[in-house]
């Protein structure tokens, strides 16, 4: 059952205090001030930055983390992520992160990423970065690459896959997925990399157990510690995440992933993100990959 309207959440005056929804009679006062407040914690949590326009879906959000605690003011939920109340500050992390991807999505990508991997392919291990890998189906795609690419369930390839949402997190280890999910799934992929479900699973399709076997699943968070060591990565996926990060935040992670690579390691990030203002960093290949500006020099 939803919790009533708190009156510790109105307004000083104005238009404010509406509710987002202002038919969600059960709903909750989410105040211009309380919309300020949750964009200013997401961004010093995850460096994440939401416009005012992303209003409603803030408000949904909060709400749906006020009902799941049971918890009647916005107000005092936000109190609570400010306090340092881990638990809450992760449930608050999680609900603001938008999580879309697919198996192989940016297809593009993967070609580039097997001729990379022949080529460095050496005595050691060939170490890959998934850094905003959400439900896990990017990481188990790169995996995927790794195992065509040398023709083997055991390629020298080590697979980091990392995100800042737990809920996400804990979806990716297990590689359970919907049949629907890999519908765009070459028949030849879906038979060599998925075990179909059957009785109470029916409908659901599994990783194999050697292609989760090179992935290793880990809770980063871009704006914080735990990153990987410097100069041992052969790729860094970042795709389709700096675009909800402003300049600033942007250069940073961009300063902290180039001592990270080896000198002739691949960045490979979204389509509609241009790394532009990090040219002293990094310089294109095309197709949305770079490698480093200054390759064998300190950043």
């Amino acid at each position: 059952m939803m919790p009533g309207i708190d009156l510790a959440g109105t307004p000083l005056s104005g238009s404010a205090g509406a509710l987002a929804d202002p038919a969600d009679t059960h709903g909750f006062y989410f105040t211009d001030r309380d919309l300020d407040r949750a964009r200013r914690l997401i961004y010093q949590q995850a460096g994440i930055a939401l416009s005012h326009a992303k209003r409603n879906m803030i408000y949904s959000r909060l709400a749906r983390c006020l009902r799941q605690i049971g918890e009647v003011s916005i107000p005092r939920y936000l109190d609570r992520v400010e306090s340092g109340d881990l638990a809450v500050i992760e449930t608050f992390t999680n609900a603001l992160t938008t999580n879309l991807t697919s198996f192989f999505r940016e297809p593009h990508h993967f070609p580039i990423l097997a001729n990379h991997l022949r080529r460095a392919g050496a005595p050691r291990p060939l170490e890959i970065w998934c850094a905003a890998c959400s439900t896990g189906e990017e990481a188990y795609s790169i995996a995927m690459t790794a195992v065509e690419a040398f023709g083997s369930f055991a390629p020298p390839v080590r697979i980091l896959a990392s995100d800042i949402d737990t809920n996400v997190l804990a979806t990716a280890q297990t590689g359970i997925y919907s049949e629907e999910h890999i519908e765009a799934i070459t028949p030849e992929r879906r038979r060599r990399f998925f075990l179909r479900g059957r009785g109470a699973n029916a409908g659901k399709v599994c990783v194999r157990e050697e292609l989760r076997a090179l992935v290793t699943f880990r809770r980063i968070n871009l704006q914080g510690q735990g990153w990987p060591q410097r100069g041992s990565l052969d790729a860094i996926f970042c795709r389709n995440v700096m675009i909800y990060f402003d300049r600033p935040t942007q250069f940073g992670i961009l300063e902290r992933f180039a001592p990270l690579l080896r000198h002739d390691g691949r960045l490979f990030t979204g389509h509609s993100e241009s790394l532009h203002h990090a040219a002293r960093l990094f310089r294109p290949l095309g197709m949305t990959v770079y490698q480093l500006a200054h390759p064998g020099v300190t950043v």
